[in-house]
């Protein structure tokens, strides 16, 4: 049966997104604490601004950022060498059929937004922009 809730194609469902949410406030209680064996993570404040879930479920997602952003890839690793140890832990904290796996990428949001910011700002296009502003003034007065 098709769904007809409205839900575009890609958009999460809102369970997926409470899912998502109770991971990633697990995950961060965790952290928190930062009672971890791994030495890439002592002492690393990490932050986590969102967890993606697929629509089964099965997987999440965890976008993470280390404070100032330094040594992303290799707080990257050590989260995913530690991930089974992160997924028993959420699991004590969760009441799910099944947990899902977890898998952590480095949040780059910010730093695309960055250089799109760049790049809009060049000489080149803002001569288009400008460009564009007149072809457009062209065809009002006609």
């Amino acid at each position: 049966m098709a769904r007809t809730s409205g839900e575009g194609a890609g958009m999460p469902s809102q369970r997926q997104l409470r899912v998502g949410e109770i991971v990633r406030k697990e995950l961060s209680e965790i952290l928190t604490r930062g009672q971890l064996s791994d030495p890439d993570l002592d002492g690393v404040i990490i932050t986590i601004p969102e967890v993606r879930m697929t629509p089964d479920l099965r997987l999440a997602t965890c976008l993470i950022m280390p404070l100032g952003g330094q040594n992303g890839d290799k707080v990257v690793k050590a989260l995913n060498r530690s991930a089974k140890y992160f997924r028993g832990q959420v699991s004590r904290r969760m009441t799910m059929k099944f947990m899902p796996d977890l898998r952590f990428i480095l949040d780059t949001r910010f730093d695309d937004d960055d250089r799109i910011g760049a790049l809009l700002h060049t000489p080149d296009v803002k001569r288009d922009i400008a460009d564009g502003d007149d072809e457009d003034g062209d065809e009002r007065a006609d």
